[in-house]
């Protein structure tokens, strides 16, 4: 594993993601079919269960390339991420009718979702980085 530097990046990058969708997926399958939320639920869980993670580890990717790490923190190239996901998102939840949330609360959501990911990408993803050594 050693002579796969980029292997490891992506591997790096997609386990918390992973982790996280698998405890919200859980957690949409123990809810009673019945309620209004899980319809919509089931039919939005597929973008963020297929693109999200390969994005977090394409997006490690980027941030492992020669040069850019030394001119970027990982926290602040994490919280760029969400200038690419919520757009995508919303566009997601128009093209299938989902109600979940408006384009304003998308806006306003938008700093929220950065300061998350900045944590996330400077403690989390930084030490899964340093524990594959390619960080």
């Amino acid at each position: 594993m050693k002579s796969h530097p980029r292997l490891r990046a992506y591997m790096a990058g997609i386990l918390l993601p992973t982790w996280f969708l698998l405890l919200i997926l859980a957690a949409l399958l123990l809810t009673p079919a019945t309620h209004p939320l899980r319809a919509g639920a089931e039919r939005a869980i597929v973008f963020p269960m297929a693109v999200v993670p390969n994005l977090w580890g394409v997006w490690n990717l980027l941030y492992l390339a020669p040069g850019l790490r030394r001119r970027i923190p990982i926290g602040a190239f994490g919280a760029l991420l969400p200038l690419v996901l919520v757009p995508a998102g919303m566009a997601l939840a128009s093209a299938l009718d989902l109600g979940f949330y408006t384009a304003r609360q998308g806006v306003v959501m938008l700093p929220i979702g950065m300061a998350l990911y900045y944590l996330a990408w400077k403690y989390a993803v930084a030490y899964f980085n340093r524990v594959v050594e390619v960080g």
